[in-house]
């Protein structure tokens, strides 16, 4: 009796995870994130005696 209890509350966890990451409001977030591999972890200096 209480294992099914907790089956179903772990599936209703999963399921709203799963509706909060596909929901719209967090595309502009997971899509900044996207692109954080792509970036540059130091800013480039224009100057020519550091490397």
């Amino acid at each position: 009796m209480i294992s099914g209890i907790f089956i179903i509350i772990l599936m209703i966890l999963f399921f709203a995870v799963v509706f909060w990451a596909w929901s719209d409001r967090q595309q502009p977030t997971f899509n900044r994130m996207a692109q954080l591999p792509l970036e540059d972890d130091l800013p480039q200096t224009m100057k020519g005696d550091e490397r």
